[in-house]
């Protein structure tokens, strides 16, 4: 399981898009992940490197 507490650069979020939809991500600090509304997907962020293959994601359950 990933570290909540790592800090991802913003300059990373800005150019890292889901590799689904292409669109914009959001990071969840709290869970470690980096969100795709559209896709309904959040990537791991494992040892500070943001795994963003689709078959390693989580899907976003109701609500999130």
């Amino acid at each position: 399981m990933s570290e909540p507490s790592i800090d991802v650069d913003p300059r990373l979020l800005e150019v890292l898009v889901c590799p689904v939809t292409r669109g914009p991500l959001e990071y969840d600090r709290t869970k470690g992940e980096l969100v795709s509304k559209g896709a309904r997907l959040a990537y791991p962020i494992r040892d500070g490197v943001p795994i963003m293959l689709p078959e390693e994601a989580r899907d976003l359950g109701e609500g999130e």
